[in-house]
């Protein structure tokens, strides 16, 4: 599928099962002239292909087809509009925001039923046929293990923007995100996975470009195979491929986060691009009888990956960023959508079993952001083994705990421990939850504990978009203060939500620039703010922070008990008869069942070893301490017989050897066992 480069030439191969007319067209290098029109004569079943003797990589070329305007049976064929091939491996020329864009009249009293004649070539992006060989050397995927996994996310932009150390002209680029300094930056942090923002090719929505915004995070996906050339220095494959060497020679994991979802289309009122023009009725899934597109992404369309070829580009997608630019896994935007069957949602539905019996993908990450807005939405919990997911339980759990909100320690246990009341079924691992505080979409750390009311007029909607609901807390003064006992109790609860997440089972996520106290300034949806909103201030990083973030990395990974792959269930050890996780409070005893449900209890305490199924005999344990509420006295297990005070989010320079005397209001604190015979006998 698409233009392949055969040596002598290049064969271009297009799907549309409804079209009864394509053309293939070639323009001249800028893309501003078509030069010929050729007829696509052969076809195969529904793929129309032609092969073009003499052409070579670098040749633009477009498609225009044929067939019926019939917007009530879901036909929106208009020769007159230029067609991106949905194989484009790169995009020569930038989208030009034109009414000649639609396959409708604008303005027009029949609507979307009328038919528009105007060449829509020139404001079209074209494709370019790519050489995608590559010089990779000894690249070796670091394949990190899921439980030795640390994730931070970030876009590409934004992370380099205003970094310093990176050469000005790669500031915003593929090439500026994998320079040295963030490199060493990422390095010393500990993380293990770049998780990228959406990179596929995507456009700028015209309500934006009319307020003078852009589309800043990249959800509006034009061509699921061509990088985004707004992040390139070149404009070539080699660019993208040439990070994600550099991130693996640095042991990095390169992720990325695709929105396969819906495309840059819109509804029945957006414009002519690809996929409506080469067979709407394939390609998406419509309504009212086939004029109207079913919503459920909340962006006007829906890709029909029940459809074989549809679904096939899609796994074609993920296969090319594997094998030709060597990525180590996906993050499946709004992906309810892409296992959503004609009866609803099901975990083993087309998309789900050609990704997992697919020899490539299968050996990737593959992470789902489990909901959409369609029905039954929300499916955390339900994807299939390998898949991880975004856990936003976890995150609005933990807020809420320390937060102050009444009842939500038995919420913290169950989130601790990896989530086991969502995940642990069908064989899944306690890895199947990726935990998170906070991400792109939402408030940073930062504005977390600054702001309790979202602020994203720069939006241009009047505040009314983002979420309304953040559990977050100001800690006394809305917005930016240099009083000293509010940013002081500021730092408090970073440190605290920062070490909950760290210690808990899961795969943990950062989103980047909260290490170093980045703010958005109370925008909690800053998809449109391409400026310093969004961008990172490196400039004024919180060191104190930066370090406390290191050490807890680098904690969680010196201890195995933290980040197991199987769930914790309390049951006795073989090697010593002692349970895997064993929860208390701060006296010592075990809560018992109403007490669980007691508003006051706010300092929860939990004993962790290795599972009793893993047959691990490692004697280590870890306490941890989560305290919420006032300080209190500390009783610290018998079941060891000596503790080390590893953490104390309350002095987060802690000297080895540091003693305590108590749990201090406002505060996490780990201890490791000292190794030895305990002081009691079985707990």
């Amino acid at each position: 599928m698409g233009a392949s480069f055969t040596g002598d030439g290049v064969n271009f191969a297009v799907f549309s099962a409804h079209a009864e007319r394509i053309e293939l067209c070639l323009f001249t290098g800028d893309g501003r002239k078509e030069m010929a029109r050729l007829p696509i004569i052969e076809r195969d079943g529904d793929i129309w292909h032609i092969h073009v003797g003499g052409l070579t990589p670098g040749t633009v070329y477009g498609f225009r087809a044929h067939g019926p305007y019939a917007p009530e049976q879901g036909h929106r064929f208009n020769p007159n509009k230029l067609l991106l091939d949905p194989y484009a491996r790169a995009l020569e020329g930038r989208l030009k925001w034109s009414d000649a864009l639609m396959g409708y009249k604008i303005g027009s009293s029949r609507g979307d039923l009328s038919f528009d004649t105007r060449d829509s070539a020139f404001a079209v992006p074209k494709a370019v046929v790519t050489d995608p060989s590559f010089s990779w050397g000894t690249d070796t995927a670091p394949r990190t293990p899921r439980v030795d996994t640390v994730i931070y996310e970030a876009h590409v932009k934004s992370l380099t923007a205003l970094h310093g150390g990176v050469e000005k002209g790669l500031r915003g680029t593929y090439l500026g995100l994998c320079s040295d300094p963030v490199i060493d930056h990422l390095q010393k942090l500990g993380v293990t996975a770049i998780e990228l923002l959406p990179v596929q090719a995507f456009i700028d929505d015209r309500f934006l470009v009319a307020k003078g915004l852009r589309n800043h995070w990249g959800y509006n996906t034009l061509a699921f195979f061509a990088p985004e050339p707004r992040y390139m220095s070149k404009g070539a494959l080699w660019e993208f491929q040439t990070m994600v060497r550099r991130f693996h020679s640095a042991g990095i994991e390169v992720i990325l986060d695709v929105v396969y979802n819906h495309t840059a289309e819109g509804d029945e009122w957006g414009p002519t691009l690809a996929f409506r023009g080469l067979d709407n009725a394939s390609y998406y899934r419509l309504a009212g009888g086939g004029r109207h597109y079913v919503n459920d992404a909340g962006t006007g369309n829906t890709l029909n990956l029940t459809h074989p070829m549809v679904l096939r580009m899609v796994m074609d997608s993920l296969r090319y960023w594997v094998e030709f630019a060597h990525v180590d896994g996906f993050r499946f935007d709004l992906a309810t959508a892409l296992g959503r069957e004609a009866h609803g949602f099901d975990p083993n539905g087309g998309f789900f079993d050609a990704i997992r019996q697919d020899p490539t993908l299968s050996r990737v990450k593959l992470i789902a952001e489990p909901w959409d807005i369609g029905p039954g939405g929300y499916q955390l919990g339900a994807y299939p083994h390998p898949f991880h997911e975004w856990n936003d339980r976890f995150r609005d759990g933990v807020r809420r705990f320390w937060k102050g909100d009444a009842g939500m320690t038995r919420d913290l246990a169950a989130r601790v421990l990896g989530s086991a009341d969502r995940f642990d079924h069908s064989g899944r691992a306690a890895t199947s939850s990726v935990n998170f505080i906070t991400s792109h979409d939402g408030f940073t750390l930062e504005d977390l504990v600054s702001f309790t009311i979202k602020r994203n007029f720069a939006n241009g909607e009047d505040n009314r978009d983002g979420h309304h609901e953040n559990h977050s807390d100001n800690l006394g003064v809305e917005g930016p203060t240099k009083d000293p006992k509010v940013l002081a109790a500021r730092g408090l609860r970073k440190r605290n939500l920062l070490a909950t997440l760290l210690l808990a089972q899961g795969v943990p996520m950062l989103l980047a620039g909260d290490e170093i106290g980045h703010s958005q300034g109370g925008n909690n949806n800053a998809y449109a703010q391409d400026n310093e909103t969004s961008w990172i201030d490196w400039t004024s990083r919180d060191e104190d922070l930066l370090g406390f973030v290191q050490r807890l990395i680098a904690l969680r990974r010196s201890l195995p008990v933290l980040r197991q792959r199987r769930f914790l269930h309390a049951r006795q050890r073989p090697s010593d008869t002692i349970p895997d996780v064993i929860w208390r409070r701060a006296d010592g005893t075990v809560p018992q069942s109403e007490e669980w449900h007691d508003p006051a209890f706010r300092c929860l305490c939990v004993e962790l070893r290795m599972a009793a199924e893993g047959g691990d005999p490692t004697p280590d344990a870890v306490f941890a301490v989560f305290n919420s509420g006032p300080a209190t006295a500390l009783y610290l297990p018998d079941s060891a017989p000596g503790w080390e005070l590893l953490l104390d989010t309350t002095r987060p320079d802690l000297p080895p050897g540091a003693a305590f005397t108590e749990a201090p209001a406002q505060s996490v604190l780990l201890f490791r066992s000292l190794t030895g015979t305990p002081k009691g006998g079985k707990p």
